[in-house]
């Protein structure tokens, strides 16, 4: 009787799987023997002085000591610059009847809100004043608004 074809199949497909696994360890032998530029030292990358990727190692001469205690992390305060307390403007706008208004001040020509709790003594469109400036929900409000 003649064998079946799935015997002859398994046959084949064991001498498949024999022949690759015979190449393999010749492959593995071969890297043993003849040892290339392969694995992590090829692959291993250096960052130089200005940020660029390399190859070659730095210079151990070239390094610099860094003092931990003076590297700041995170944002910096910042300095509040110094500005004039007490501005000088003209009233462009008020409106006694709803008890607000607008300031222009002199030297920079930007309009403040004054409400009428900010004033000092009563004013009138066109009035010069004194002022200082306090934050308010919707930006500088002008404070403590007296006449010159």
């Amino acid at each position: 009787m003649a064998k079946s074809q799935n015997a002859f199949l398994k046959q084949e497909n064991e001498k498949k799987r024999l022949k690759k696994r015979k190449e393999k360890l010749q492959k593995k032998e071969e890297r043993k023997l003849n040892p290339t530029e392969s694995g992590l030292d090829s692959m291993i990358a250096y960052v130089d002085e200005n940020g660029n990727i390399t190859d070659t190692p730095p210079d151990p001469t070239r390094k610099t000591k860094i003092d931990a205690s003076t590297i700041e992390i995170g944002v910096p305060r910042r300095e509040e610059a110094e500005e004039p307390a007490e501005r000088n403007g003209r009233v462009e706008f008020f409106n006694d009847a709803k008890g607000f208004g607008f300031i222009k001040e002199a030297g920079t020509q930007e309009k403040y809100f004054v409400h009428v709790k900010g004033l000092l003594e009563e004013v009138k469109e066109g009035d010069k004043v004194t002022f200082e400036l306090e934050k308010g929900r919707n930006g500088l409000n002008a404070v403590r608004v007296k006449k010159i």
